[in-house]
């Protein structure tokens, strides 16, 4: 298992990232933001750039002041306490070739 996230810079189904740090953030889907933020092209393509370069700069701002709180509740998880029985533990399964 995985516990530490790539930069959302970093991940394959993002431009900027902009859109799925804040919906991570937030909690809502980061489709709903593009989409608002593509409509609002048609409108004023100006505007939704300023206003996705503003937003830019948010995430920029809460990620340095305020990492994301998941990395850390991740470590946590690891070093919850383990069954001293190993007949309690839950078996291994085959993995599938």
């Amino acid at each position: 298992m995985q516990t530490v996230q790539p930069s959302v810079f970093a991940r394959d189904h993002t431009l900027f990232g902009i859109c799925e740090a804040l919906g991570e953030d937030l909690g809502f889907s980061p489709v709903l933001l593009r989409i608002a933020l593509s409509v609002g092209l048609f409108f004023s393509p100006v505007g939704a750039i300023a206003v996705y370069g503003g937003l830019g700069l948010l995430v920029a701002f809460t990620r340095l002041v305020a990492p994301n709180p998941r990395q850390a509740a991740g470590a946590e998880a690891e070093t919850a306490p383990v069954a001293a029985d190993p007949a309690e533990a839950e078996p291994e399964l085959a993995l599938a070739a």
